[in-house]
């Protein structure tokens, strides 16, 4: 039975599309590099580091000085060009009230991720938040989920959570399933997010679901 589930944001909780692809957009300008803002739906949800490199070909400290770039439009602007995915508020208070903790798993800076559930009034269903530090580190999705789960273990000190079965992934992209599998434990992908065709078929999620009362189905079947 699951008992600690982690959501993933971007394509998750909320749609992030509009600012994520128009600061990228914004950040590539920079290098000479013209993009249309509706191609670049690939840069929601990997590490941008990671995703600087393989779109645009970057080296490391190229796609560092991207990322700089991307942040000065996102931190004001972009961050907030954003809204909360239909149903996700319903499904979220149904978990809570039916005693499951709730967390946040992000690969966007956690300083971000904080701003955003804020904003969107979601904060107030989780009990711990994680995402990266602005400089880089705990970008990859399984060291942001072992975070989680230490700051968890950390609320709950007779938990074990040596222990992954009570614990669940939930996430758009196969990075999320990818990371859940890294550390022991089982992943949910959900197709109302950014996911290619297939992505999530060929991944090792344990189901996937197609709406949030899906998803509140799912999870109350096991």
């Amino acid at each position: 039975m699951y008992r600690y589930l982690l959501f993933d944001l971007d394509g998750t909780l909320t749609d992030p599309a509009e600012g994520i692809t128009k600061c990228v957009a914004y950040a590539l300008e920079h290098f000479g590099i013209t993009a249309e803002p509706e191609t670049l739906k690939s840069f929601i949800g990997p590490p941008l580091l990671d995703q600087f490199m393989s779109y645009a070909g970057f080296d490391r400290e190229t796609a560092a000085s991207a990322i700089e770039k991307y942040r000065e439009r996102f931190r004001d602007i972009g961050i907030f060009e954003n809204r909360v995915l239909d149903g996700i508020p319903a499904l979220l208070k149904a978990l809570q009230e039916r005693g499951y903790i709730l967390s946040v798993s992000s690969s966007k800076p956690e300083i971000f991720v904080n701003r955003i559930l804020e904003k969107y009034d979601l904060a107030r269903y989780f009990t711990v938040t994680v995402g990266a530090e602005m400089d880089g580190r705990r970008s990859k999705k399984a060291e942001v989920i072992e975070e989680t789960l230490r700051r968890l273990g950390e609320q709950y000190p007779d938990a074990d959570f040596s222990d992954r079965s009570a614990c669940l992934m939930i996430g758009d992209r196969i990075h999320d399933m990818e990371g859940a599998e890294a550390c022991g434990m089982d992943a949910l992908g959900v197709t109302f997010g950014y996911a290619a065709e297939g992505e999530l078929e060929s991944s090792s999620a344990k189901g996937i679901v197609d709406t949030p009362e899906a998803l509140l189905a799912f999870i109350s079947s096991k």
